[in-house]
C-alpha cells in the first residue's frame, strides 16, 4: 500500500473517531468541523496564522524526518529548536548591522546552534554506540537550563525575567508586504525558510550521492560499511544536518511568531514533529502537506470552541488518534492485503463451486 494511501487513511480514521468523540459529547460533528475548518482558512487572516503555525511544525518535522531516513531517532529536536532559536536572538540583541545582514546571520546562528546540538549526540552514537534517543533526551533538558540561566543573566527582558528583551524590529521576520497579503495575520518570512529547506532536503535526499550514501546506512549499517561507506562520518553528518534543520524552527518560531524567548518553556512543535514526520511519511513534500494540516487543526481549534463550545481538546484528541492510526499504518495495510487476498480468491472459489456443480450433474 501506498505511503500516502496509509496516510490519508489514518487522517480519515481520526476524523470519523473525532466525529463520534463529538457525537458521544453531545455536540455536532459536522458543525464542529465546519468551523474547525473555517477557523483555519475562512479568510486571508486565518490561512496567514494557518501558515505562521505550521511553519515550525514543517521544520522539526523535517529534522525528525530526514534523521529517521538516515536511521537515527532523533527526539532532540524540541532542544535543537531552543538552542538554536536562542542562538539567533542573542545575535538579534547583540549585533548592530543593516537587516538583510542581520536576518542572514541570524538564520546561520540558529542553523549552526541546533546542528552543533546535534551534534554531541552523533558523535556519542558514531563512536561509542549511545542510543540517540537516550542522548538526545538528556540534550532536550541541557539546552532547557542552559536557556534558563543566560537568558535572566544576560538577556533580561525590561519589565519579565522570565522572557528576553524584545527583538528589535530590523531583527524580526516580519514582511509588511506578506501582513498586507494576509491582511494583518502574523506569517513571515519563517513560511519560506520552511518551504527552501523542503526543497533542498528533498534533493538532498532524493538527488545526490550524499543523501544516497545516508539512507543506504539508514537502511543496512553493516553492508553499507561494508560497501566502503563512511559509516560513523555519515552518522554525525545526519545529526549534524538534522539539528540544524531543527534549528532553524527556532528562528522561525522566536524571531517570526514571537519577539522574544521565554524561559521554563520546551517548545511543544520539537515533539508535534514527530507526529508530523510519522503522517508525512517521513517524506520533505509529505511532511510540509502533514504540517499544514496541522496547522489548520491548531489554529481552528479556538474558532470552533468559540462558536459551537466543543472544547478545544477535542481537536487534540482528534491529533492524537490520527497519530495513532499513523503509527499502526502496518496493521492497516495487513488489512488491506488480507482483504485483497479475500477478493483474488473469491472469483476462483466461485468458479470452482461451479466446476462442482456441473460434475455433479453430470454423475447423476
Amino acid at each position: 500500500m501506498n505511503n500516502s494511501i496509509k496516510s490519508l487513511l489514518a487522517v480519515l480514521f481520526g476524523l470519523l473517531a473525532g466525529a463520534l468523540l463529538m457525537a458521544v459529547t453531545g455536540h455536532n460533528p459536522v458543525e464542529g468541523y465546519k468551523f474547525l475548518i473555517q477557523g483555519g482558512l475562512k479568510s486571508p487572516e486565518r490561512i496567514g496564522n494557518t501558515l505562521a503555525t505550521a511553519t515550525p511544525l514543517i521544520l522539526t518535522g523535517l529534522s525528525v524526518a530526514f534523521a529517521f531516513r538516515t536511521g537515527l531517532f532523533n527526539i532532540g529536536a524540541a532542544g535543537q529548536m531552543l538552542f538554536g532559536g536562542f542562538c539567533a536572538t542573542a545575535v538579534g540583541l547583540s549585533v548592530d548591522l543593516p537587516r538583510a545582514l542581520l536576518l542572514t546571520l541570524m538564520v546561520l546562528a540558529g542553523f549552526i546552534g541546533g546542528a552543533l546540538w546535534a551534534l554531541i549526540p552523533g558523535i556519542l552514537k558514531a563512536r561509542y554506540n549511545v542510543h540517540e534517543v537516550v542522548s538526545t533526551i538528556m540534550m532536550n533538558w541541557t539546552a532547557y537550563w542552559t536557556v534558563y540561566y543566560v537568558i535572566p543573566g544576560y538577556f533580561k527582558g525590561e519589565s519579565l525575567e522570565t522572557e528576553s528583551r524584545q527583538l528589535p524590529p530590523e531583527a524580526m521576520l516580519h514582511a509588511s508586504w506578506l501582513s498586507d497579503m494576509f491582511q494583518g495575520s502574523y506569517i513571515n518570512l519563517g513560511f519560506f525558510i520552511g518551504v527552501v529547506a523542503v526543497l533542498v532536503v528533498a534533493f538532498l535526499i532524493n538527488k545526490t550521492t550524499l543523501g544516497y550514501e545516508l539512507k543506504a546506512v539508514g537502511f543496512n549499517r553493516h553492508s553499507a560499511e561494508y560497501a566502503g561507506i563512511a559509516v560513523k562520518r555519515s552518522i554525525v553528518l545526519s545529526m549534524f544536518i538534522a539539528g540544524g534543520i531543527a534549528g532553524l524552527a527556532g528562528v522561525a518560531q522566536y524571531a517570526g511568531n514571537a519577539s522574544s524567548l521565554q524561559i521554563g518553556v520546551l517548545p511543544s512543535q520539537g515533539f508535534d514533529g514527530i507526529a508530523v514526520a510519522l503522517l508525512g511519511a517521513n517524506a520533505p513534500l509529505g511532511v510540509m502537506v502533514s504540517a499544514l494540516f496541522f496547522g489548520v487543526l491548531y489554529s481552528g481549534r479556538g474558532f470552533m470552541n468559540a462558536m459551537t463550545e466543543i472544547p478545544p481538546e477535542i481537536a487534540d484528541s482528534i491529533i492524537a488518534i490520527i497519530i495513532y492510526f499513523a503509527a499502526t499504518s502496518i496493521l492497516i495495510e495487513r488489512l488491506f492485503r488480507k482483504w485483497k487476498v479475500r477478493k483474488s480468491r473469491a472469483p476462483h472459489s466461485a468458479a470452482n463451486k461451479k466446476q462442482g456443480e456441473r460434475e455433479h450433474v453430470d454423475n447423476a
